[in-house]
């Protein structure tokens, strides 16, 4: 099984990614992990690439959590068996990543890399909330669906959510 996770920051595509990789039994990439090195410096692009190619070409199964376009995202979406949409509201995104943020303070979660601890800055609210929902970004939501319309999934609410894990 493959499977793509993509949608807004605080939506759960982490957690999503955690539960399907324990009832799949296959391996999880978590592309923030790739993104980040330790206290969130900024992984090289070529490096990080080689990571992600290298996990592709070796894994026949996958779930992949991420949204970023230059790891191979037409290769992931082209891939991938299903596509899984969290297309969650800014309130509940910021909401989720508050609670996210009071469960991890001062720690690192499994989806980060070492010593990246959970924070919630102005300029992480303002990604969830604004720039991280800006017309280019909408605009490479609509061209995935109507693209894969046959393999994505759109999940809107943590009971959505809750309805298709237990479908699988």
């Amino acid at each position: 099984m493959k499977i793509a996770i993509i949608g807004y920051s605080g939506s759960g595509k982490s957690t999503l990614a955690g539960r399907l990789g324990e009832l799949y039994n296959c391996p999880v990439l978590y592309l923030d992990k790739i993104q980040f090195e330790s206290n969130w410096k900024e992984r090289d692009e070529e490096s990080a690439k080689s990571m992600v190619k290298r996990f592709l070409n070796e894994n026949n199964d996958w779930i992949i959590d991420g949204n970023y376009t230059k790891f191979y995202r037409d290769r992931r979406m082209k891939e991938a068996e299903i596509i899984i949409f969290m297309n969650y509201s800014r309130r509940v995104c910021l909401f989720q990543a508050y609670m996210r943020y009071l469960k991890y303070k001062g720690k690192t979660r499994e989806s980060m890399a070492p010593d990246c601890n959970e924070k919630l800055d102005f300029e992480f609210v303002k990604w969830i909330l604004l720039d991280g929902r800006s017309k280019e970004k909408k605009n490479q939501y609509i061209e995935t669906i109507k693209k894969y319309s046959y393999k994505i999934v759109i999940l809107k609410t943590r009971k959505e959510t809750e309805a298709f894990l237990k479908k699988l």
